[in-house]
């Protein structure tokens, strides 16, 4: 399906972003051609490295982007350590630390006396998030971005009225602060100002931006999806504390997305199934203005949605969003890669059947994956 548009889905989930950061390299390595991103929180800003550099610089921008994020001491010291320590002990080293002092290029400690006075303090986050408008002011080229050679959409929270907004270059300039705004996790870090406006980070709400892509996206152009996911929404039954709020965090920040994908797939195929019922209607019937716009509106050319979620590491804690230690970095930009390259090296995986409507693929589990498909034709890879 080359004639397809290439649309790139980024989940939220703070240091597991490197596993984006991996997918997307592999992705590289056989399909150059990207038409849009979007992304939730930490998905924003690895969209805006991407949107914001050119093809042959994208993987540079995300590498230098997170090898700094793991540059503290606690953090840039993990490799070696976790040969010989506990993985678990030291992950939790590096996530204390990095509360503690602040994460470079990201984010640090608000220094403010007020906040000795605990939920009565009159300020609105923990942290200080002006080194992440430095870095992404340094790392992206916000000029390229609002070219539009790459459509960027970013989700965040309208803070007052507690709704969700997509700042998006395809309507609007992009800047720094829609980016800072996507991922204003409160109460961590701070609302963003933008045109009499306060946000917080979109995963408030909706930690994938999905919905608002297939909501968005023309129904007249064949469409693929690479939605890449940090939180599984399946996990075992915790047993200690620490699992429980890991596994409350998971159940949280997945979004239900293998629900809402598999819900949003249902709605478009019955919309796609009326559309061809009203085809064998008497020509009559069919050239009605009402029954042919209602025709027209429920028509869909296909929709592929070719699914990857980080399944966690036995090591990982509760800690796992804010533990961006380098090992770590490491295992998780180095099993997106994996997942995404055992994905295109399984094309027989990727194949469809309608010529309307959508098919899901949810590949990252052992074996074949989890494929809806009604029969056969290829739609990703080489």
């Amino acid at each position: 399906m080359d004639n397809a548009a290439r649309a790139l889905v980024l989940q939220g989930g703070g240091a597991l972003g490197a596993y984006q950061a991996g997918v997307y390299e592999a992705l590289l390595e056989c399909d150059k051609k990207l038409d849009w991103v979007a992304g939730v929180s930490i998905g924003a800003i690895n969209a805006a490295l991407i949107a914001g550099n050119a093809p042959e610089q994208r993987v540079a921008r995300l590498a230098e982007f997170w090898q700094l994020v793991s540059s503290g001491p606690a953090q840039s010291a993990s490799p070696q350590l976790a040969q010989w320590g506990d993985r678990a002990a030291l992950n939790q080293w590096s996530a204390m630390a990095g509360a503690l002092f602040g994460i470079p290029g990201f984010f640090r400690p608000r220094l403010d006396p007020s906040l000795l006075l605990g939920g009565a303090a009159p300020v609105l986050s923990y942290y200080d998030t002006a080194p992440l408008k430095a870095t992404l002011e340094r790392l992206v080229d916000f000029d390229r971005i609002n070219h539009r050679e790459t459509r960027l959409s970013v989700g965040a929270v309208e803070l007052r009225s507690g709704n969700s907004v997509y700042f998006d270059n395809a309507t609007q300039k992009i800047g720094v602060e829609h980016i800072m705004a996507s991922g204003a996790l409160p109460p961590g870090f701070p609302p963003v100002h933008i045109d009499g406006q306060d946000y917080w980070d979109g995963g408030i709400l909706s930690n994938t931006p999905l919905q608002y892509v297939l909501d968005t996206f023309p129904r007249t152009q064949r469409l693929v999806v690479l939605q890449v996911d940090l939180f599984s929404a399946r996990g075992p039954m915790p047993r200690t504390l620490s699992e429980a709020v890991e596994r409350q965090k998971d159940i949280s920040y997945s979004s239900r997305t293998r629900m809402n994908t598999d819900a949003l797939a249902a709605n478009v195929n019955l919309q796609q199934a009326l559309a061809d019922l009203i085809k064998k209607l008497p020509a009559q019937l069919r050239e009605d203005p009402s029954v042919a716009a209602l025709s027209a509106h429920m028509t869909h050319q296909p929709i592929d949605i070719v699914h990857l979620i980080y399944r966690d590491k036995p090591y990982e804690l509760d800690s796992k969003d804010y533990e961006f230690s380098r090992a770590m970095v490491t295992e998780h930009w180095e099993a997106g890669a994996r997942d995404m390259r055992n994905t295109i090296a399984h094309p027989e995986w990727l194949e469809r059947a309608t010529a309307n409507g959508v098919t899901t693929f949810d590949l990252t589990e052992p074996g074949p994956g989890r494929v809806r498909r009604p029969a056969l034709q290829k739609v990703l890879g080489p």
